[in-house]
């Protein structure tokens, strides 16, 4: 993790399971984006059904030293926790911590790289 005060924070977001091996490739993720950027401050978190919920993550993203928090929806389509519940969430996140930026990221399910890679996935013979 960076050691500076403005450092920047991730926050991988996915819907969440009872499932502890659904985790796994979130997880897998933020290990992939920490290999790519060791200087950014990475976690996970979980819109319900596991821990640590938004909220929690942010706050020790913060309580460690970043004041720049970029939140990237790990979801596939954009149903009620991306469209409804997400954007309030980060309001209050922005309300609790003024002197954060906090950006909220497309979901990943928007991006063209996203769609491109699925199909060709899809397609492999």
């Amino acid at each position: 993790m960076a050691t500076t005060h403005n450092a920047r924070g991730i926050v991988l977001l996915a819907h969440g399971s009872r499932d502890a091996r659904w985790r796994e490739p979130i997880e897998a993720v933020a290990a992939r984006v920490t290999a790519l950027d060791p200087q950014a401050r990475v976690t996970c978190a979980y819109m319900e059904l596991a821990a640590p919920d938004l909220r929690t993550a942010a706050g020790a993203l913060v309580a460690s030293g970043a004041r720049r928090l970029r939140i990237v929806p790990l979801f596939l389509g954009m149903g009620k926790h991306a469209r409804e519940d997400l954007p309030l969430q980060v309001e209050a996140l922005q309300q609790a911590w003024p002197d954060v930026d906090f950006e909220l990221a497309d979901i990943v399910g928007e991006s063209p790289e996203l769609v491109d890679l699925l199909a060709r996935i899809a397609s492999k013979p």
